[in-house]
């Protein structure tokens, strides 16, 4: 491997001569070797890019950098954004908690790529870009990480999550409208209770997405707030005056999601609060899916010694060992990744506490972690909607046989003959292995006709 030598302020570094970072991306690299698959969420890596692009214009705008330097820092950034240079940025999450070598990595990528858009090779001639002179110009890493990272968590929430949500809930939604007429045995405590539809029950599950829909949507506002004009502290020392508002502008023009600067730059620096609050509607939805997944799971479990109440679709066999078994293999994945976001809130939670004076130095671990869960719920949810739910059917023989032989029937007669008698009539049929009827018309409680007309399934389903 050739090798050029690239200048930081604590001397010279060999650099591999076909990458475009500098010399603080390639100390970090070499000092940072933590973890096999921990690298910089590329998401981020793009997100920066946009930043750094709008930073250049609103530096432009005040006279800080000319617009040949603009303008070669916007080309480089938008080949950032296309993914074309994704193999220059090889730094790891585990680094410093303010994401400074990441800023440095894209700094030194724009400055290097666009010396050589100039026509120069890398290591030679005089650079008309310098990584923190002028594509780090009125920034500091601690106010464009958290920038770039509400930016990258914003776009996928509403490129991806929201959809995916939305996509899981109506089709659960289609599913409560074709079950609507099949009534069955509800459950309590893992016991027999009242009837219900399928319909109804399955609505709960819609109402449960749409509750996790709003608080996700309700936390965006915080996180549309963005750091950039404040600088190291908060005080936003060496950028001029209306910078921040200048970039967010932009970036809310380039995106079309309404960003802003944030009010309080201290908070902003200090405070990983903003990804919290959001993490808290992943963590909520995760909850949901986990409840809405046991649920599937136990409802279809079978197909013959279980509930058996659903078919889920035969995606796949179940089995090394055991001929024509189907498992729930989407109730699996789903669940396991509620899991592995609810530990993501658990470090994001410490995280957020790590708001050392002017600082948060856990950003790069919150913001990871924030990512990962929004694709594996994005991706979850979807997966779970198309290969799961679409496909479930009823299995109505099944659930007619199920409720047919509830003794939570009973309930039916509690207004008509009191709690105690009914129960002794539950207590009967189930000691003497008979039918509810049976029980009510051998001990006299009942006649036949009156428990044919008050024990009626479809009068016991409510208003809902």
């Amino acid at each position: 491997m050739k090798f050029r030598i690239e200048k930081d302020t604590l001397g010279d570094v060999a650099v591999p001569q076909d990458k475009y970072w500098g010399a603080q991306t390639e100390r970090s690299k070499n000092n940072f070797k933590i973890g096999k698959e921990a690298s910089m969420p590329l998401e981020i890596i793009h997100a920066y890019a946009l930043l750094k692009k709008n930073a250049a214009k609103a530096n432009q705008g005040f006279g800080i950098i000319t617009s040949k330097q603009a303008e070669l820092i916007e080309r480089v950034c938008d080949e950032i954004m296309t993914g074309e240079l994704n193999d220059h940025f090889p730094l790891v999450i585990w680094q410093t908690g303010s994401g400074t070598q990441t800023n440095m990595n894209l700094n030194e990528v724009i400055a290097n790529r666009g010396h050589v858009l100039e026509g120069f090779q890398l290591g030679e001639g005089q650079k008309s870009i310098h990584p923190n002179d002028h594509v780090n110009a009125s920034q500091s890493s601690n106010d464009t990480f958290p920038s770039a990272v509400h930016i990258a968590l914003v776009t996928q929430i509403q490129e991806h999550l929201i959809p995916s949500i939305q996509l899981l809930r109506d089709t659960l939604q289609t599913k409560s409208i074709a079950f609507d007429s099949i009534i069955k045995i509800g459950r309590t405590h893992l016991m027999d209770a009242t009837p219900l539809t399928l319909g109804q029950e399955f609505s709960g599950y819609v109402a449960q997405l749409e509750y996790g829909l709003k608080a996700l949507e309700s936390s965006l506002p915080h996180l549309y707030e963005l750091a950039i004009g404040g600088t190291a502290v908060g005080t936003g020392l060496n950028a001029p005056q209306g910078f921040g508002e200048k970039v967010a502008a932009l970036v809310a023009q380039e995106t079309g999601f309404p960003f802003c600067t944030a009010p309080n730059k201290f908070e902003a620096l200090a405070a990983n609060d903003a990804i919290v609050e959001t993490h808290h509607a992943f963590k909520q939805l995760a909850i949901s899916l986990m409840k809405i997944a046991n649920d599937i799971r136990l409802l279809g479990s079978g197909p013959r010694a279980g509930l058996g109440e659903l078919q889920l679709p035969a995606n796949e066999p179940g089995s090394s060992i055991m001929p024509g078994k189907i498992n729930p293999t989407q109730v699996e994945a789903l669940s396991m990744v509620c899991a592995r976001v609810i530990g993501n809130d658990a470090a994001i939670a410490v995280g957020g506490m790590q708001g050392h004076l002017e600082l948060n130095v856990f950003k790069p671990l919150v913001a990871s972690a924030a990512l990962e869960s929004g694709q594996l719920l994005s991706d979850a949810c979807r997966s779970f909607a198309d290969n799961c739910i679409q496909g479930l059917q009823a299995n109505t023989p099944r659930i007619q046989a199920l409720m047919d032989t509830s003794l939570m029937l009973v309930t039916a007669l509690n207004d008509k003959i009191g709690y105690y008698k009914a129960a002794e009539i539950a207590q009967y049929a189930f000691a003497h292995a008979v039918t509810l009827r049976e029980a009510a018309s051998a001990l006299n409680y009942v006649t036949k006709e009156q428990y044919d007309a008050w024990v009626d399934p479809s009068k016991m389903l409510g208003h809902q």
